[in-house]
């Protein structure tokens, strides 16, 4: 099994992940769409194991910890590129997935996320939330936002990553990475965001919240006078709160809220789709945490379509709903109308043809004003 020649076809391909599976034959991930690289033989327990052996490098703790969880997550380099490498298993045999991760790291502008979302960066301290599915770029996105800040500013930023996946250089900031996990540099993220208050940094930065024990870690950063900037596996801004919330116990919850409505500033949910050329097109939501949300995190019976609401209706201060997200993609010609109503649920499939018709309408008003002016002049 030549693990190198496969993954030169994919970094070729422009691939995003490449499934090692016993069973089939190598398969890359590119646009969404899986391809099969017929030209290598199906792969089979000794292919797999040579495969295993190839990313873990004969390190013993890892392997340990592989043998005793059936599941292990570490990085890897492959010429000018870093690998996230993902082993669980089946049927007795190791299953390994692995993310190419470019060196060439897009500017936020680039990726087409909201300026907004970079404004708020400069938030002395609060707390900042990238959401996402799996494989909707909070990664890429969170990275973009640590190259930005910098470029620009004179902070010290520590991140906590599992792996860690681009490779920051210090130029206006000082960046401190910490590869999170078996072998790395801290066993696990609370444990690491607890230290981040004794390490004086500015901006903490952690790669996933996946449980109580760092959302309170995170929320006390935030709490003490620091930016933390976050992800979490959550499909819309809404859920984001209510996700939250629901780490702690219901007694406990009331207090929760107001913490949580006092520190979060800016909650980015976003989704990556195909678009008409067959590339991927960001879908960004983004919350703004302004009085009215924080009233409405802060209530007693939270209920997710109230937060919905106020985000569609609060575009003067940088908030963007979902489906005038979709719109804009629609009526740029970038997605079709199918595209954009399958991203919605069916009770606000009309709130989107209206948003549709209402900036159709002003595209072309838009167009008739500078018609105008051309005439004019």
């Amino acid at each position: 099994m030549d693990v190198n020649a496969i993954l030169a076809e994919a970094k070729k391909m422009k691939a995003s992940d490449v499934h090692f599976i016993p069973g089939i034959k190598p398969k890359i991930r590119v646009n969404r769409d899986l391809m099969e690289l017929s030209q290598y033989d199906v792969i089979d327990k000794d292919d797999i194991l040579e495969v295993y052996d190839y990313f873990l490098k004969g390190n013993v703790d890892k392997d340990a910890f592989y043998r005793e969880n059936k599941v292990l997550d570490t990085s890897a380099e492959f010429e000018d590129i870093r690998l996230r490498v993902n082993i669980s298993c089946s049927n007795g045999l190791p299953v390994i997935i692995t993310r190419l991760i470019r060196n060439e790291l897009p500017t936020y502008e680039e990726l087409g996320v909201p300026d907004i979302v970079r404004r708020m960066t400069s938030q002395t301290q609060g707390l900042i939330l990238v959401t996402g599915k799996t494989n909707s770029g909070k990664s890429t996105t969170l990275n973009a936002l640590i190259n930005y800040i910098n470029d620009n500013d004179n902070k010290k930023i520590l991140t906590l990553e599992s792996p860690v996946e681009y490779k920051h250089k210090c130029k206006k900031s000082i960046i401190v990475q910490k590869e999170v996990g078996v072998g790395g540099d801290v066993p696990s993220y609370s444990i690491g965001t607890k230290n981040s208050l004794r390490e004086d940094c500015d901006i903490l930065v952690i790669g996933e919240i996946r449980d109580k024990e760092t959302m309170e870690a995170a929320i006390e950063t935030a709490e003490s006078g620091h930016l933390v900037i976050g992800t979490l596996h959550t499909k819309s801004c809404a859920e984001t709160v209510d996700r939250m919330i629901n780490f702690y116990e219901v007694g406990d919850q009331s207090q929760v809220k107001y913490l949580i409505a006092s520190l979060l500033k800016l909650v980015i949910s976003q989704r990556l789709i195909k678009n008409k050329k067959g590339t991927l097109s960001l879908v960004p939501e983004v919350m703004v945490v302004d009085n009215v949300v924080s009233g409405l995190i802060r209530k007693e019976k939270l209920t997710t379509s109230e937060i919905e609401d106020a985000i569609q209706s609060s575009s003067a201060n940088g908030s963007i709903g979902l489906i005038n997200s979709l719109a804009k993609l629609f009526t740029d010609d970038i997605i079709t109308l199918d595209q954009a109503k399958a991203q919605v649920e069916e009770k606000n499939i009309e709130v989107l043809n209206r948003t549709i018709m209402q900036m159709k309408l002003k595209k072309e008003e838009e167009q008739e004003g500078q018609d105008q002016n051309l005439y004019n002049n």
